[in-house]
């Protein structure tokens, strides 16, 4: 890759339909889900060091700023900037472009999600070499993944023509919200559809100035901040909270800037308890997958996921695709076929115990 080539890493959210698991002060990217050894925000900077050597940018909360900076002592101090609150992906990711834009003008720079998992790392940073290259065209790029299953909890991009200098890549038609599953079955059929992964490529200059079409205060505003650090505290507040697929990529493909690269690396987001479950490798026995230590798991005729965290032991009994989560202060049983609704607990918790989330 490029030496102008930077990844941006965004940490933030609480991920709360992983709940108790992962809370607002230890969210899901500071944790190992996947029994690898490393954290979910370890893992995206290794296979992303490949690509981008020592230029990393990450964006994280001010409470998670400690945490973060202890667990990338490769990543320099003085790039990890913390937000002073949240504003959603399009503050965070434009910040990180406006500081980009004034650093190295010469950059393109590559915003990946510090809590999903890659399966096929050596793909996945094949698709960016590729992504890299079109955004050196002024393209905005996002890698969509191959759909396994017409998913409903996931976006979709519709892929249009293909770019003429770069075989592979195509125009993007639209972004689409979460579709049902009768339209996502149809999207799935269709062949033209990828799922919609969070990951765009871009020129910093090229991102900003997508931004500035539709908002320009907005990105005068994150400019003015690059240029002016010391003015992040009073401005932060001020930004709009949004997301960067509705503040920049919907209006972008709408206008004919943005491409997609098509990626077969196998991804997840980590979104619930059903997607952790098919990634923690299964029971031999055939009992349910276990994220802990294993001696603290009994179970009879059951499948699912355990989590013995509480340090007791954890028995289950007759139960199919069941989740159990001890971590010591709570417990959670559910079903993963009711695995997204965890988030409704951790709403009713933040009025009552607002402790415990």
């Amino acid at each position: 890759m490029s030496e102008s080539f930077w990844a941006v890493v965004p940490a933030g959210g609480a991920g709360t339909r992983l709940w108790p698991l992962s809370r607002r002060a230890s969210p899901k990217f500071l944790h190992d889900l996947t029994g690898a050894g490393r954290t979910l925000i370890q893992t995206t900077v290794d296979r992303l060091a490949p690509l981008a050597g020592d230029r990393f940018l990450v964006v994280t909360g001010a409470t998670h700023l400690a945490a973060v900076t202890a667990q990338l002592p490769e990543v320099d101090p003085a790039w990890i900037v913390a937000e002073p609150s949240p504003r959603d992906s399009m503050a965070a990711i434009g910040l990180a472009a406006a500081l980009l834009e004034r650093h190295d003008p010469e950059a393109v720079m590559g915003s990946f999600a510090a809590d999903h998992v890659v399966t096929d790392p050596d793909g996945f940073r094949d698709c960016v070499r590729l992504a890299a290259a079109v955004a050196r065209d002024g393209w905005l790029v996002t890698i969509g993944i191959e759909p396994t299953q017409p998913a409903t909890g996931f976006g979709y991009v519709e892929l249009g023509a293909e770019l003429p200098h770069h075989p592979g890549v195509a125009a993007v038609r639209e972004f689409v919200e979460k579709p049902s599953a009768e339209v996502a079955t149809s999207y799935v059929a269709s062949g033209r559809y990828r799922w919609n992964a969070g990951m765009f490529v871009a020129r910093p200059s090229v991102l900003l100035d997508l931004l500035a079409t539709p908002d320009p205060g907005f990105a005068a505003a994150l400019r003015g901040i690059a240029a002016a650090p010391d003015t992040l505290a009073e401005v932060w507040p001020t930004l709009p909270r949004i997301a960067i697929d509705h503040a920049v990529a919907e209006p972008a493909a709408a206008a004919g800037r943005v491409a997609v690269v098509p990626g077969t690396f196998g991804w997840d987001d980590v979104g619930d308890f059903a997607s952790l479950t098919s990634l923690i490798i299964p029971d031999p026995a055939g009992g349910p997958a276990i994220l802990g230590d294993p001696t603290l798991v009994r179970s009879v005729d059951a499948t699912g996921l355990v989590v013995p965290q509480g340090g007791r032991v954890v028995a289950v009994v007759g139960l199919d695709d069941v989740v159990v989560v001890d971590t010591g202060d709570a417990v959670l049983v559910t079903t993963r076929a009711r695995a997204q609704d965890v988030r409704a607990i951790v709403a009713d918790l933040a009025d009552s115990a607002p402790e415990l989330t």
